[in-house]
């Protein structure tokens, strides 16, 4: 093999997957149609599941130093609006989200509910546009060690039972497993003949930064009129427009002023003059998921797995989830100690929270038609939103800490297993998140108690086995975290040692064998 893994793709999804591959010591080849990285307006906001996935592998102060200077903007954003003049900016309401435009207030919020403990300095990042993620992880995957050849396409491939022939850049390469991370419009989905059921598009909508003139008529944030949606900031110059009467005519053309400037004036109502566009995009609600994410050696991630329209910032998330959930366990593939069918608990676990984002989504377009049962609904949903049970009950939903993975658990085993694992303050200073850098999985025993780290003998390559104390968690007795921050396995001190059996269960499940070792 030229290649254990060749990605189609250095989105996000694929640069992700390109560094959890390299920090398990796979041969990784990453290939991106476009020769730079794409400042197309896209993604503006990261969830938590995905601060907590980079976190645990040591980029949160770089993610602090993106949301800064996010935040920074905002603010330079809001002093123009207030006439800028020098004084000090008043900032709206903290800001949760929003659900179909209708804005969540994070005054609203219940921050006290269980649903939020356990992220961590995870929790504290959210605003990260794609870029300079995009950047971030594109660096991170060099450092690692990862060949990216950009301005190459995929033309086609064949795979057989050891392996795939892939066709880039007017030649070929030979690799274990193909990934194809290559966006809504997959070529490697199409060529390899994934199912891709789904729903048709009935919208236009165009993001962009454009210059304007006579801005300050249009409304703050979000805003449903008789005739669509639009939303200007939280950026200067930076507009979002949703019009239902259709998917566009050309979905490749050229985005151009006169087009946002048409979108814009029909939905706003106003005369804004659109003078310059910097960056821009169309958009629809095509909503459709592959049937499965493998087929023999070929997998799909991200978009090329699944795509729906953008509200909720739902899709980047959904992709890093996908590549943080498929990385470790197809180096475990690769390298040839993955316990027997680990590969396809990736369709298994991601396939569900795919299908729920494309049916939020959907919902949120619901809401947003300008015709009167909708208007009627939408409503009633905004005066539920402006309670504290609703806007918890969205932002838990939008914040992505709710997901679980609750075939992971058997009848009996605790409630933390299935779940992202909390991120311990362990006594003597570091977190839980510390011991994650390298990508391997962690064994945590807060007991310390011998029969836990017998357990682990034998899995010594693919476990770190760390004793700690956790004195805010001091029922704890120990925990079994994967590679990608999900708990395999929990135990409370008054449960061992009879939860010693289940671990070794649980080291089985997802590691494999454990080594011979010797006396």
């Amino acid at each position: 093999m030229d290649y254990d893994v060749v990605v189609a793709g250095a989105g996000p999804v694929g640069l992700t997957l390109a560094c959890e591959l390299r920090l398990a010591g796979v041969d990784v080849l990453v290939v991106e149609r476009l020769a730079e990285v794409d400042t197309t307006i896209k993604a503006g906001a990261i969830n938590t599941p995905s601060a907590e996935a980079f976190y645990r592998r040591g980029l949160l102060p770089a993610l602090a130093a993106i949301q800064q200077e996010n935040l920074d903007r905002i603010s330079g954003f809001m002093a123009q609006r207030q006439g800028g003049g020098g004084g000090p900016v008043k900032m709206p309401p903290k800001f949760a989200g929003h659900f179909a435009g209708i804005p969540l207030s994070g005054d609203l919020l219940d921050t006290g509910d269980p649903a939020f403990a356990g992220a961590g300095p995870a929790g504290e990042v959210g605003f990260i546009p794609q870029e300079p993620l995009e950047r971030l992880l594109g660096a991170r995957a060099a450092e690692l060690g990862a060949e990216v050849r950009r301005g190459v396409e995929l033309t086609g491939f064949e795979a057989d039972d050891e392996g795939v022939t892939v066709h880039v850049g007017g030649g070929a390469v030979r690799a274990g497993w193909l990934v194809g991370c290559d966006g809504g419009r997959s070529t490697v989905r199409k060529l390899a003949g994934f199912a891709f059921p789904g729903t048709d598009p009935s919208l236009t909508g165009h993001q962009a930064m454009v210059t304007m003139e006579g801005a300050e008529v249009l409304g703050k944030g979000w805003n449903r009129t008789p005739t669509g949606t639009y939303a200007h900031g939280p950026f200067p110059g930076r507009i979002l427009t949703v019009e239902f009467d259709g998917p566009p005519a050309d979905r490749d053309a050229p985005v151009t002023a006169a087009e946002l400037q048409a979108a814009l004036r029909h939905v706003s109502g106003t005369g804004v003059t659109v003078t310059a566009v910097h960056t821009a995009t169309r958009f629809t609600d095509n909503a459709r998921q592959a049937a499965a994410y493998r087929s023999g050696r070929v997998l799909l991630a991200g978009d090329a797995a699944h795509v729906h329209s953008p509200f909720g910032g739902q899709g980047l998330n959904l992709g890093v989830g996908d590549a943080m959930n498929l990385g470790w366990k197809l180096a475990a593939t690769v390298r040839g100690w993955a316990p027997e069918g680990l590969l396809d608990t990736y369709t298994a676990e991601r396939h569900p929270i795919g299908a729920w984002v494309l049916e939020w989504t959907r919902a949120q377009v619901a809401l947003m038609r300008p015709e009167s049962h909708a208007m009627a609904l939408r409503e009633v949903v905004a005066e539920f939103a402006d309670t504290v049970a609703g806007t918890t009950f969205f932002t838990k939903k939008i914040a992505g800490v709710w997901q679980r993975y609750d075939s992971m658990a058997a009848p009996g085993d605790h409630p933390l297993v299935g779940g992202s694992a909390p991120d311990l303050e362990l006594a003597g200073g570091g977190r839980l998140a510390d011991h994650l850098h390298g990508g391997r999985a962690l064994l945590l025993d807060l007991a310390d108690a011998p029969a836990v780290r017998a357990a682990a003998e034998g899995y010594g390559d693919r476990v770190t086995v760390v004793t700690a104390t956790s004195p805010a968690r001091p029922e704890l007795a120990g925990l079994l975290v994967r590679p990608d921050g999900f708990t395999a396995w929990a135990a409370d001190a008054a449960a061992l040692p009879a939860a010693t059996g289940a671990l070794g269960g649980a080291l089985a499940r997802w590691f494999g064998e454990r080594a011979a070792t010797t006396a």
